[in-house]
């Protein structure tokens, strides 16, 4: 997410937010919430879920209005169904979260701890899985046909899990730290839902300083999470790079957490780029000496495994490829940046061609994202058969696919810098064999791509079924590195359905931190997490309220987040009608 915590990039036009603060009342602001930190880490848990319970209506209240906001800042028909898009990656999610972790608070104050997922499961390899999705309640008939275990690490058994599961609860008393979050600027439940994993499973007091590219969603969050602000709890900040400089250096700043570009992360913690940089990265002497956590992004791939699909089954993965390519303009970490298929996949040109015409479906966006052209011209300079879809007037960008993009080719940035706009990547691997292209596929990702943030795989229920294919899929699961790999689905599910743990696979370090370390959302509080596994069919019927050509996905958001802020049996039916018209 280039340039999105706002200090490695010079911060673009500012939107309809709260005019940037002074130095000193920037530290008069960290000042205030530094002193809640002890009162917050031992606040008894009735009061933090009382806290929960009154914040939980208050996104119900403000959500409309948020989404109103969401689609103005980004050129999008509030009254058409598209805007649906910013109901799901806003108040959704956020009204989720809430609920989830008040839910688990509930859990830690009868049990003492929330319960280990929905199931537990060892597998032969002696590592455990705990299934996070459905997450308990109306999720087996809202999210039907969706499932996500969290894998452990190595050496940790299900006795382990349990000791280690919501640390912080643990404590006896605690002194409490204060974290600074740099928000994101795309997508706007990602600043709420941190400061949710960082208050309410970390034990933290927070700073929030919103990004300028989506700072018209902060009086919304203010509004929002008035009962944390009201407390001294958190405090919401505005303003560009010198305001996230002067925050980052601040003293009485413990930890700072950063959804943004590996440039921003490197930049706080090892100093601006050069020789000087370099060196400390090389001795391990980072100029930042607080604990820093992070999601920055990543060149996303999608690998079709070869099969024997059925007609029904490529066109809904070519709409669930095109969705995770045209969503939010691709203004997304997770949206798809690179194909993959088998050279020699008797269904592939029927997969790109049907593909094509889901593209050319679907209209194009503004482009509102800072740098967003410049970024687009010079990842398709020098290609040739750029294939272009949709109107690219004004602020917005056509569509791009690049085919046949050579897999081992030297210095290819389509693998190496994220294609943050709205552009797709094709490549061919191996030869039709699914097991062997599956390791082909594994390695490619984990030497070729940058980024550990999140991968998907589709293949067909039929090859599943052949051992050999089965056997060779979980090894692929097993062995790429990301912190989420999604089966036949986009990866975005893990991010908004919120349960599962989000962030980069735990192989990342400090001077290499691809796309970054820790993890949030994680609403069972878990430890010791390697990846998430989200799952679905390769048809999922009714069509997912998030596909781009969902008829009724403004209504199934709005319903969805009145539905997660109070959910009751009267709400699922409506629910389920507009999921099945969509």
């Amino acid at each position: 997410m280039t340039g999105a915590a706002g200090i490695a990039a010079s911060s673009p036009p500012r939107g309809p937010g709260r005019p940037p603060s002074t130095p000193s009342a920037l530290d008069q602001a960290v000042a205030a919430v530094a002193e809640q930190k002890r009162a917050f880490a031992r606040l008894p848990l009735d009061q933090r879920i009382a806290l929960l319970r009154a914040v939980a209506p208050l996104v119900d209240a403000v959500s409309a209005d948020w989404v109103v906001a969401g689609c103005r800042a980004k050129d999008i028909p509030a009254d058409q169904a598209i805007a649906g898009e910013e109901w799901l990656a806003g108040p959704v999610p956020t009204a989720r979260n809430v609920r989830l972790l008040t839910e688990s608070l509930s859990e830690i104050a009868r049990l003492g701890r929330p319960r280990l997922g929905h199931r537990v499961r060892t597998r032969p390899d002696g590592r455990v899985e705990i299934e996070v999705l459905p997450a308990g309640g109306w999720d087996g008939v809202i999210y039907q046909g969706l499932s996500c275990w969290v894998r452990l690490l190595p050496g940790i058994d299900e006795a382990g899990a349990r000791e280690r599961q919501a640390s912080f609860y643990q404590q006896r008393a605690p002194e409490g730290r204060l974290v600074l979050i740099l928000g994101a600027g795309n997508v706007s439940s990602i600043p709420p839902m941190d400061v949710l994993y960082k208050m309410f499973v970390e034990g933290s007091v927070c700073v929030l300083k919103m990004n300028p590219v989506n700072e018209w969603v902060g009086p919304f969050l203010e509004r929002a999470l008035a009962p944390l602000i009201e407390r001294g709890f958190l405090r919401v900040i505005y303003g560009g790079a010198e305001v996230g400089e002067h925050l980052c250096r601040h003293p009485a700043v413990d930890d700072i957490h950063v959804t943004g570009s590996d440039k921003t992360h490197d930049r706080i913690v090892w100093g601006p780029p050069g020789a000087e940089q370099e060196r400390r990265k090389r001795e391990g002497t980072p100029l930042l000496a607080k604990p820093i956590t992070s999601e920055l992004g990543n060149v996303s791939p999608v690998a079709v495994v070869p099969g024997r699909f059925t007609e029904r089954e490529l066109w809904f993965q070519a709409r669930n490829l095109t969705t995770m390519l045209v969503n939010n303009a691709s203004f997304n970490c997770n949206g798809a940046k690179v194909l993959i298929t088998a050279r020699g996949w008797p269904q592939r040109d029927r997969f790109l061609e049907l593909f094509g015409q889901a593209l050319a479906q679907t209209r194009t966006r503004n482009a509102y994202y800072p740098g967003a052209r410049q970024r687009y011209d010079e990842l398709t300079a020098g290609h040739a058969d750029v294939q272009y879809f949709g109107d690219g007037s004004g602020d917005r960008l056509r569509w791009a696919f690049i085919p046949r993009v050579d897999a081992f080719g030297a210095g290819e940035r389509l693998f190496q810098v994220e294609a943050f706009c709205g552009l797709l990547a094709h490549t061919e691997l191996g030869d039709p064999d699914p097991a062997a292209f599956l390791s082909t596929v594994t390695s490619f990702c984990n030497d070729r791509l940058w980024g550990t943030l999140n991968a998907a795989l589709i293949v067909d229920a039929r090859s599943e079924r052949e051992p050999a294919i089965a056997a060779a899929l979980d090894r692929a699961v097993t062995d790429l590195r990301y912190g989420t790999v999604a089966i036949n689905l986009w990866p975005a599910v893990g991010y908004g359905t919120v349960s599962p743990p989000w962030g980069g696979h735990p192989s990342a370090t400090l001077a290499n931190i691809q796309s970054g370390l820790g993890w949030v959302h994680n609403t069972f509080m878990l430890e010791g997490i390697e990846k998430s596994i989200v799952r679905g069919p390769t048809v999922l019927a009714p069509k997912p309220g998030w596909y781009y050509d969902n008829r009724q996905c403004k209504v199934i958001g709005r319903r969805l987040a009145a539905f997660e802020t109070r959910p009751r049996a009267l709400s699922v039916p409506p629910l389920v009608w507009a999921a099945l018209r969509g």
